[in-house]
């Protein structure tokens, strides 16, 4: 059997070359880019407007795959998870976040992690690979067939609305895969989400922050959760390779020449580690220090089976909010979302036995 080209995950200059390669006019990419991006086709008997000789053909030469679902749970608050499996068996979970009029999309850059955060549920499975282009672009697509967002909606139309790149995995360690996925969810002739509206989280991959951000156009967000370099690496051991002084100046470059571009700073509150008011002063100070624009959202830790943390109570919670926002920076409390699924931050993880 020959050998067949998956079309999902293909840029738009690749997918040219490939229709050229079997003989077909350049012209032909711009519609195949719609049928594959704006009309979220599956099967190329969906493609009504090429010839059923043109259809065969492609159908000879190319794929377009979905991963498998293996598993989709919904919660009681509506959030929704998938965990999903790829052509060689592994597995990465994905998460939908819905709010009033819209909602957001969390999706994975590798199957495991190997940052090993301490309060991660993630980072105790071991990483095994890199996700592909595909394998991203992918997961946002599963999402979209879920809830019948084809062909593409208007951004004020659409539930899914945000793309937060906060799943499974470490994404600037995945940083060539993740810059391509992020150009095709965001390229305005197809699946079209808004640049405003993707969010790239790292745990800090300083020298990779800001070619990443330049590259998507995309938000930023730092997984920070502490505000020192002793207490930083005792839960992060990433901290020890690039410190905080080196994620900050990232930062700066990031927003330098641009005033538009705000820093949002996640901070996973664990009880009797990282929620004291002197913590939240050092907060303050290290933000002043580096002239950072920045908002930070306050992460409730949601525990799961085996960690050693446990979540700060309501009351130190607010008085750690109250130190950010009297000091100037918006410092929102996330509200805990798929719970009683385990989709809340910090608790995805999936092997191929864990169905």
């Amino acid at each position: 059997m020959a050998f067949k080209i998956e079309l999902i995950g293909l840029d738009k200059d690749e997918l040219q070359k490939a229709l050229t390669d079997i003989g077909e006019k350049p012209f032909r990419a711009k519609q195949l880019w719609q049928w594959l991006y704006y009309f979220g086709a599956t099967d190329f008997d969906m493609m009504t407007n090429l010839s059923k000789v043109l259809r065969q053909k492609l159908k000879d030469n190319f794929t377009i795959t979905r991963p498998k679902i293996v598993t989709e749970q919904l919660s009681s608050d509506k959030t929704r998870k998938w965990l999903l499996e790829f052509a060689d068996g592994e597995r990465v979970e994905m998460v939908y976040i819905p709010e009033v009029d819209r909602g957001a999309v969390c999706i994975s850059t590798q199957v495991g992690c190997a940052m090993g955060c301490k309060f991660c549920h993630t980072g105790s499975q071991k990483l095994t690979r890199n996700l592909t282009a595909a394998e991203i672009v992918s997961q946002f697509m599963v999402a979209r067939d879920t809830y019948g967002e084809w062909p593409s909606p208007t951004q004020e139309t659409r539930y899914l609305s945000n793309i937060v790149v906060m799943g499974m995995g470490e994404p600037l360690h995945n940083k060539d895969n993740v810059i391509k996925a992020l150009n095709i969810l965001t390229d305005g002739d197809g699946i079209a989400i808004s640049r405003r509206r993707v969010t790239l989280s790292t745990s800090g991959i300083a020298p990779q922050i800001v070619d990443t951000l330049q590259a998507t156009g995309v938000r930023l967000a730092i997984s920070l959760h502490a505000p020192n370099d002793a207490l930083r690496s005792s839960i992060m051991p990433i901290n020890k390779r690039y410190p905080l002084d080196e994620v900050l100046k990232a930062c700066q470059n990031y927003q330098a020449g641009d005033g538009s571009r705000y820093v949002t700073f996640e901070y996973l509150l664990l009880d009797e580690v990282n929620d004291s008011a002197d913590c939240a002063h050092q907060l303050v100070n290290l933000m002043k220090k580096y002239g950072i624009r920045a908002s930070f959202n306050l992460i409730p830790f949601n525990p799961w089976p085996g960690c050693g943390f446990k979540p700060s109570p309501n009351h130190k919670v607010r008085a750690f909010a109250k130190i950010l926002n009297d000091a100037g920076f918006a410092a929102p409390i996330r509200v805990a979302r798929g719970q009683d699924i385990l989709a809340a931050c910090g608790q995805l993880k999936s092997k191929k036995q864990s169905s």
